[in-house]
């Protein structure tokens, strides 16, 4: 590389080049190594952009670093290039505490945006493990969770804008209010692969008026599990929900007893909110895990004791780590039902690798950390630790869960996303990385699996349900049609009246109008888009549930294709599509947390059926009513910006769909 180029441009020392610099740089907190072939430790945007400028002219493979915590291999140099390290940039803008909003750059440490929101009366929500040492960069690029995810949702629930460089060395600023394709919600959790983020607008939260820890021990997970289904049918979300089996517990506790009971499993429940509610929730809670069989209950009585029941929690992964010099730590994500089975499978799958699995998870939403100490100098146990990993998450994905809750997908099960999604919904995603990276210079090798990746034998990907008759009829009208022809895709009319072109091919939605599946026990909702939101409201509400979706006139399909309020994101879990060319892809899926590719069920929202036909959604049910607004108006088509049409031509490469929409 002509990296005398670069060096004039970039702020000066900010060039690594010796051989010792670079292998710090090779690694992160996964298995894979791999050393670039240069590091850049950016000190502005400008470095950052004439960085990536100099890249996209001279062919450099570029990838973003943070901290390096991530656990999938995310920030290795597969194929050398140059690393840019992002950590310098660690400046909080501004925090307006009167609107709640912080713009930070992406090297800020969580931990440091939690200590000033918290000096205003605030907090940031999401609190991965790593809260410490991570960057919100770095959370964002993975769309990190964490404990408090159950109740307030992922980074992604959290991030109002974001301004990146774009592969070509252009800069962008993206926002949940522009028109068009939420093409904000595609940056977050991409791993860097469609870009790097180097401003980010997040929002805050009041701190909580109280806060109640809860500790529960149980004789089996079946019952902890079946505790947590109570919680949350009763209309209690906490704002944690954690999991852990005894041998993790005891791993903790080696040298400093914290207090937690000796039983197989234990919940570590806690709650937030106004005093008076928080108390009648905590009574509520210690009530339901009597009631589901727990062998004891108590709850933290002052924060130092709520503090302590937090540090094994938290230290769970350090604990692990004096046991081996390795830790595989497994990330999958499975309806919450299932965890039961979840667990039997884990511990079925360790035993025949000679293998011992430490489980942690947050029950509240399925997600299940499977963690196996080892030292990675015996290639034997190695080879068996990976082996093991693997078919723990064929696991999950059989048992109709997901690859990865929140350590995302980097380099480690970038195979594995074979096992996931169909070859249509992959081509999808390798359309979206060429739109917008064609150099495929933007942390290369990430996400995708290689040519000819395949599960393990006896693997059996779960079906996809049956399409309706209606829907059936969509997809034929779509796979019948002459080359070239143009469809204009219509619900209720209730947001769009222009009539059809001629000789275009209308698609209408509204016969599109079952509730697939109303599951009271994960409390999600699949539905087919063309159903009246009348209907929708007043059967859900037969059945004693709610979503976040404000009553309105139309039909589903037509309101999550509009986007007329930025909330309908919230609770999206994933959606079915029809694409110009026939194919059918799969996006998201039926667990509450998933970071497995691009999160196109999101960039959907606001694309005015100029992307794909909505034929199906499945989102987030509730016990209790959700504040949304009482009236939405009718949106106007949007003005798509230029990525926008970049991205649109990754699904619609002819512009058939609506495409006088796009055009505006």
């Amino acid at each position: 590389m002509r990296l005398a180029e670069l060096e004039v441009q970039v702020a000066p020392g900010s060039l690594l080049c010796s051989p010792t610099e670079l292998s710090v740089y090779s690694y992160d907190g996964a298995l894979d190594r791999a050393r670039p072939d240069a590091v850049l430790i950016a000190r502005s945007v400008s470095d950052v952009r004439r960085a990536v400028a100099w890249c996209a002219a001279n062919q450099v493979p570029f990838i973003a670093r943070g901290a390096g915590t991530n656990l999938s291999g995310g920030c290795i140099p597969v194929k050398g290039g140059l690393v840019i390290a992002l950590a310098h940039l660690n400046r909080i803008l501004s925090l307006d505490a009167a609107r709640g909003v912080a713009c930070v750059e992406p090297g800020v440490i969580n931990l440091a945006l939690q200590r000033e929101a918290e000096k205003v009366g605030l907090f940031y929500a999401p609190d991965p493990a790593s809260f410490k040492v991570s960057t919100i960069g770095g959370n964002a690029a993975e769309n990190a969770g964490g404990p408090r995810c159950l109740k307030y949702g992922v980074t992604t629930n959290h991030i109002l804008a974001a301004e990146a460089v774009m592969p070509d060395g252009s800069v962008a600023k993206f926002s949940l209010d522009d028109d068009g394709p939420e093409l904000l919600s595609l940056l977050i959790g991409a791993e860097g692969t469609l870009g790097i983020l180097v401003k980010l607008w997040v929002k805050l939260t009041p701190l909580p008026e109280d806060t109640r820890t809860i500790l529960a021990g149980f004789a089996s997970i079946d019952a902890a599990v079946a505790c947590v289904s109570s919680i949350i049918a009763a209309g209690v979300v906490p704002r944690c929900l954690e999991a852990m089996d005894r041998p993790t517990v005891e791993s903790v506790e080696v040298g400093r007893p914290l207090g937690y009971p000796k039983d197989p499993a234990i919940l570590l429940i806690e709650l937030d909110g106004p005093r008076a509610d928080c108390a009648r929730e905590a009574a509520a809670v210690e009530r339901l895990c009597r009631e589901s069989g727990a062998a004891s209950v108590r709850a933290a009585t002052d924060p130092a004791e709520r503090e302590r029941l937090w540090e094994g929690r938290r230290g769970a992964y350090a604990a692990l780590a004096r046991l081996a010099p390795n830790v595989l730590v497994e990330d999958g994500v499975v309806p919450r039902d299932k965890l039961p089975d979840v667990v039997r499978r884990i511990q079925e799958i360790a035993a025949k690798h000679q293998v011992k699995a430490y489980l942690l998870f947050h029950a509240g939403d399925g997600n299940i950390h499977p963690n196996i100490a080892y030292d990675e100098r015996d290639e034997a146990l190695t080879a068996r630790v990976k082996a093991a990993g693997h078919e723990m998450l064929q696991a999950c994905v059989e048992l109709g869960g997901s690859l990865s809750g929140e350590h995302g997908i980097g380099l480690d099960k970038r195979d594995a996303m074979a096992w996931l999604f169909t070859d249509e919904t992959l081509k999808l995603f390798h359309r979206v990385k060429d739109a917008v990276d064609p150099g495929h210079l933007s942390n290369p090798d990430k996400l995708f699996p290689i040519p000819g990746s395949k599960p393990g034998p006896g693997f059996v990907r779960p079906p996809a349900g049956a399409l309706s008759e209606d829907a059936a009829r969509l997809v034929d009208q779509v796979r019948s049609a002459p080359v070239g022809v143009e469809f204009r895709v219509r619900g209720a009319s209730t947001r769009w009246k222009d009539a059809t072109p001629n000789g275009a091919v209308e698609l209408l939605t509204t016969g599109l109008c079952r509730i697939v599946d109303l599951d009271k026990r994960n409390y999600t909702l699949t539905v087919e888009a063309g159903v009246s939101m009348d209907v929708l409201h007043r059967e859900l509400g037969s059945q004693g549930t709610f979503v976040r979706l404000p009553k309105c006139g139309g039909t589903l399909g037509g309101l999550l294709a509009t986007r007329p309020w930025t909330g309908l994101r919230e609770d999206i879990l994933g959606l079915r599509v029809l694409l110009s060319n026939g194919d059918v892809v799969e996006l998201g899926g039926k667990v509450v947390k998933n970071v497995a590719g691009y999160d196109l069920s999101r960039l959907l929202l606001g694309s005015w059926g100029t992307c794909g036909v909505i034929l199906e959604a499945t989102m987030k049910l509730h016990a209790r009513p959700v504040d949304v607004p009482a009236i939405v108006s009718a949106p106007k088509p949007p003005k798509f910006s230029p990525w926008a049409r970049v991205v649109r031509k990754a699904f619609d490469p002819d512009g058939r769909l609506n495409p006088g929409l796009a055009e505006r």
